[in-house]
């Protein structure tokens, strides 16, 4: 049996073919890059039926290659966070909100009655970042006071099969959710002024959906196989980094970046202690992930390599390596503004320390040094709650991109270990060992090696 991986990213939306190991299949990828709305005011949406048209593409194309024909199964890392107004017949009446959206803003003089207990009820804060507060942001807006919400992810695949509750996994990043209980929380869903029935329903452990038979039509390959209920795409990187424990933290860099730790907890069994810093989520019923995350990550990169007018490939890697040893600028990494449970807004970013010597090269190696400092301090974080030293594994695809990111980020981690994981894919792998049951196994992952060892090849 192949598994069919969907990854349903902030830049772009892809799929891939793995097989039964969750081995990627050479040359079954599609990939589509989808357009990120942003502004100065704070705003990072996306449009849902552009969204769900590239997703398509994606499909037809693995489809014309003959790559679904031995496909059983088909499993999804989705962004945490989105959200979207659906009306009355399920279509969007407004734009997806993603996880880079600072507009919704906290009402004065609003909140829950005892802060503490709500994170560590939810996990979560109220914070911009969740739907508590940007449900009634979104209503205010659309005026409908009887709207319905999902996630992207709900949206999309509401479209193409019979049913798409919201996963726990998924529904743990809206900031609704009782960890514990695995239901929604009835102080959240009170300050998000929402009732129950204008909430996804929760999918049920072992869940399984199947297309539409109008889309059985147009991809027969897929009409008998089951669909997984999705992964919030930090815990299916952490998955496909081979950290499913408190002993690996895993360092993740795709358009964002997260620090993140994974521990079993069944649903019902109490909670480990969390730090007021920290958030946690759940990859399923039987584990929590923890960690923290930045709006700045390859989105930084790739701000300056074009607005500095950067050399690219192994010209920019060398300028980098020549430059580091005489760093003298500070940066502020916050482009985007924070990720809870910081308040910043987006246009937080800093530069110090220029001259009339400083490069753009130099400039670069402040902005990424910043963000490896930013990670650092939150992996002690994660390592006070655990009571050790944890092994770190760097994952996604700006890390694969910049093997001098990956020497800066070991640098500024010393004593720890620190190792690469070579896979691009770390999403879309992490998603299908999840829908397979193998989240224990994937300690033993391969491609986990040195942080100067060459990229694995495109699949």
């Amino acid at each position: 049996m192949d598994i069919l991986a969907l990854d349903l990213g902030t830049s772009s939306a892809r799929g891939l073919v793995l097989d039964a190991d969750a081995v990627p299949r050479p040359g079954a990828l599609a990939r589509r890059k989808v357009h990120l709305a942003t502004g100065d005011d704070g705003t990072g949406t996306l449009d849902g039926p552009g969204y769900l048209a590239c997703l398509v593409e994606c499909l037809d194309e693995l489809a014309a290659g003959g790559h679904l024909g031995q496909v059983g199964l088909v499993a999804t890392s989705a962004q945490w966070h989105s959200v979207l107004p659906l009306a009355a017949d399920g279509t969007p009446s407004g734009a997806v909100l993603t996880w880079l959206d600072t507009r919704p803003a906290p009402p004065a003089g609003v909140g829950p009655a005892d802060p503490d207990d709500y994170h560590r009820r939810t996990g979560t804060w109220w914070h911009r970042s969740y739907w508590p507060v940007r449900l009634p942001w979104l209503a205010e807006r659309g005026g409908d006071s009887g709207a319905r919400y999902a996630g992207l992810a709900e949206y999309v695949l509401g479209a193409l099969l019979d049913d798409a509750p919201m996963s726990i996994s998924l529904a743990s990043g809206t900031g609704l959710l009782d960890l514990r209980r695995l239901d929604w929380d009835a102080e959240a869903c009170a300050l998000a002024g929402v009732r129950p029935e204008g909430l996804p329903r929760l999918a049920p452990q072992g869940w399984h959906g199947r297309l539409k038979p109008e889309h059985a039509k147009r991809w027969p390959q897929l009409a008998g196989a089951r669909w997984a209920a999705p992964v919030g795409d930090g815990a299916a990187s952490n998955v496909g980094s081979g950290c499913v424990d408190e002993s690996r933290a895993a360092i993740t860099v795709g358009t964002s970046a997260a620090v993140r730790m994974i521990q079993a907890v069944p649903a019902g069994a109490a909670l480990p202690p969390l730090s007021d810093q920290l958030w946690r989520y759940r990859v399923d019923h039987e584990h929590v992930v923890t960690g923290a995350a930045y709006a700045s990550g390859g989105n930084l990169f790739a701000w300056a390599g074009r607005e500095l007018r950067l050399p690219k490939g192994a010209e920019l890697e060398a300028a980098l390596h020549r430059a580091a040893a005489g760093r003298t600028v500070r940066a502020d990494p916050r482009f985007g503004g924070d990720r809870p449970p910081g308040t910043a807004p987006a246009g937080s970013g800093e530069l110090r320390g220029l001259s009339f010597g400083t490069t753009a090269v130099d400039i670069l190696v402040g902005l990424m040094g910043g963000l490896c400092r930013l990670v650092a301090d939150d992996l002690a974080l994660l390592e006070a709650g655990v009571g050790d030293p944890m092994e770190v594994v760097l994952g996604g695809g700006a890390l694969t991109a910049s093997p001098w990111w990956r020497a800066a980020f070991a640098d500024v981690l010393v004593p720890r270990t620190v190792r690469w994981q070579r896979n691009p894919e770390i999403g879309a792998t992490g998603a299908a060992l999840v829908a397979l049951g193998r989240v224990r196994q994937a300690a033993d992952i391969g491609g986990v090696g040195p942080t100067d060892s060459p990229a694995a090849p495109e699949a």
